[in-house]
Protein backbone atom coordinates (compact mmCIF):
# COMPACT_ATOMS: atom_id res chain seq x y z
CA UNK A 1 0.00 0.00 0.00
CA UNK A 2 1.35 3.47 -0.80
CA UNK A 3 0.11 7.08 -0.24
CA UNK A 4 0.54 8.72 -3.16
CA UNK A 5 0.27 13.04 -3.22
CA UNK A 6 -0.07 14.98 -5.75
CA UNK A 7 0.11 18.40 -4.11
CA UNK A 8 -3.41 17.87 -2.80
CA UNK A 9 -4.53 15.25 -0.48
CA UNK A 10 -2.44 12.40 -0.42
CA UNK A 11 -4.45 9.14 -1.22
CA UNK A 12 -4.08 5.85 -0.39
CA UNK A 13 -3.76 2.70 -3.41
CA UNK A 14 -3.09 -0.77 -3.19
CA UNK A 15 -0.35 -1.95 -5.44
CA UNK A 16 0.26 -6.10 -6.06
CA UNK A 17 3.43 -6.96 -4.33
CA UNK A 18 4.82 -8.58 -7.78
CA UNK A 19 8.50 -6.75 -6.81
CA UNK A 20 7.24 -3.57 -9.16
CA UNK A 21 5.16 -2.02 -6.67
CA UNK A 22 7.49 0.73 -5.89
CA UNK A 23 8.37 1.57 -9.49
CA UNK A 24 4.24 1.28 -10.09
CA UNK A 25 4.31 3.64 -7.39
CA UNK A 26 6.45 6.24 -8.48
CA UNK A 27 5.59 5.99 -12.37
CA UNK A 28 1.61 6.63 -11.06
CA UNK A 29 2.63 9.42 -8.82
CA UNK A 30 4.35 11.03 -11.83
CA UNK A 31 1.51 10.85 -14.34
CA UNK A 32 -1.38 12.30 -11.55
CA UNK A 33 0.95 15.10 -10.58
CA UNK A 34 1.51 15.75 -14.07
CA UNK A 35 -2.12 16.26 -14.77
CA UNK A 36 -2.47 12.62 -16.75
CA UNK A 37 -5.03 10.02 -16.03
CA UNK A 38 -4.24 7.08 -14.40
CA UNK A 39 -2.22 4.48 -16.98
CA UNK A 40 -3.56 0.65 -17.34
CA UNK A 41 -2.52 -1.65 -15.63
CA UNK A 42 -0.27 -3.03 -18.63
CA UNK A 43 1.07 0.27 -19.19
CA UNK A 44 2.17 0.54 -15.64
CA UNK A 45 4.07 -2.72 -15.88
CA UNK A 46 5.49 -1.55 -18.84
CA UNK A 47 6.90 2.21 -17.50
CA UNK A 48 7.71 0.30 -14.10
CA UNK A 49 9.84 -1.73 -15.83
CA UNK A 50 11.20 1.28 -17.96
CA UNK A 51 11.93 3.26 -14.63
CA UNK A 52 13.62 0.04 -13.28
CA UNK A 53 15.99 0.06 -16.01
CA UNK A 54 16.96 3.71 -16.19
CA UNK A 55 17.59 3.06 -12.15
CA UNK A 56 19.91 1.08 -12.77
CA UNK A 57 21.81 3.13 -15.76
CA UNK A 58 21.70 5.96 -12.90
CA UNK A 59 23.31 3.75 -10.34
CA UNK A 60 25.58 3.03 -13.03
CA UNK A 61 26.27 7.15 -13.80
CA UNK A 62 26.64 8.17 -10.06
CA UNK A 63 28.44 5.00 -9.01
CA UNK A 64 31.25 6.69 -7.13
CA UNK A 65 28.58 8.45 -5.47
CA UNK A 66 26.15 5.26 -4.64
CA UNK A 67 28.76 2.43 -4.78
CA UNK A 68 29.31 2.70 -0.68
CA UNK A 69 25.16 2.41 0.08
CA UNK A 70 24.44 -1.00 -1.96
CA UNK A 71 24.55 -3.82 0.31
CA UNK A 72 27.15 -6.13 -1.48
CA UNK A 73 29.16 -6.51 -4.72
CA UNK A 74 27.79 -3.24 -6.86
CA UNK A 75 28.06 -4.65 -10.30
CA UNK A 76 25.84 -8.19 -8.94
CA UNK A 77 23.43 -5.52 -6.99
CA UNK A 78 22.76 -3.31 -10.89
CA UNK A 79 22.47 -6.59 -12.28
CA UNK A 80 20.03 -8.18 -9.86
CA UNK A 81 17.88 -4.38 -9.90
CA UNK A 82 17.27 -4.40 -13.45
CA UNK A 83 15.24 -8.09 -12.70
CA UNK A 84 11.64 -7.15 -12.44
CA UNK A 85 10.59 -9.07 -9.96
CA UNK A 86 13.65 -7.80 -7.37
CA UNK A 87 11.85 -5.26 -5.10
CA UNK A 88 13.10 -1.94 -4.85
CA UNK A 89 14.05 0.02 -1.72
CA UNK A 90 15.37 3.36 -0.31
CA UNK A 91 18.59 4.09 -3.05
CA UNK A 92 16.11 2.66 -5.77
CA UNK A 93 13.87 5.60 -4.15
CA UNK A 94 16.71 8.17 -4.49
CA UNK A 95 17.96 6.97 -8.12
CA UNK A 96 13.95 7.48 -9.39
CA UNK A 97 14.22 10.94 -8.09
CA UNK A 98 17.47 11.79 -9.94
CA UNK A 99 15.87 9.68 -13.25
CA UNK A 100 12.68 12.08 -12.84
CA UNK A 101 14.08 14.74 -11.41
CA UNK A 102 11.07 15.44 -8.97
CA UNK A 103 11.18 15.12 -5.48
CA UNK A 104 9.87 11.84 -4.09
CA UNK A 105 8.12 11.96 -0.15
CA UNK A 106 7.72 9.00 1.63
CA UNK A 107 4.73 8.66 4.28
CA UNK A 108 3.59 6.34 6.99
CA UNK A 109 0.14 6.13 7.86
CA UNK A 110 0.17 6.76 12.45
CA UNK A 111 -1.40 3.84 13.85
CA UNK A 112 -2.82 6.08 16.53
CA UNK A 113 -4.40 8.63 14.23
CA UNK A 114 -5.48 9.03 10.47
CA UNK A 115 -2.45 11.89 10.19
CA UNK A 116 0.41 10.47 7.37
CA UNK A 117 4.05 11.03 8.99
CA UNK A 118 6.74 12.00 6.48
CA UNK A 119 10.06 9.31 7.01
CA UNK A 120 11.88 9.73 3.93
CA UNK A 121 12.63 12.61 1.18
CA UNK A 122 14.34 12.35 -1.77
CA UNK A 123 15.85 14.70 -4.46
CA UNK A 124 14.93 17.50 -2.86
CA UNK A 125 17.18 19.30 -4.74
CA UNK A 126 14.17 19.44 -7.89
CA UNK A 127 12.16 20.80 -5.09
CA UNK A 128 10.14 19.57 -1.93
CA UNK A 129 6.92 19.21 -0.57
CA UNK A 130 4.55 21.92 -0.92
CA UNK A 131 2.57 20.97 2.34
CA UNK A 132 3.89 20.89 6.09
CA UNK A 133 2.92 17.57 6.99
CA UNK A 134 6.51 16.98 8.82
Amino acid sequence: MFWLSTFQAPSQILFIGDGRCLFRSVILGAWLRSGKQSPTERSQKVLADELRSKVADEFIKRRADTEWFVEGDFDNYVVQMRKPHIWGGEPELLMCSHVLKTAITVYMKEKKSASLKVVSEYGQEYGGRKDDRG
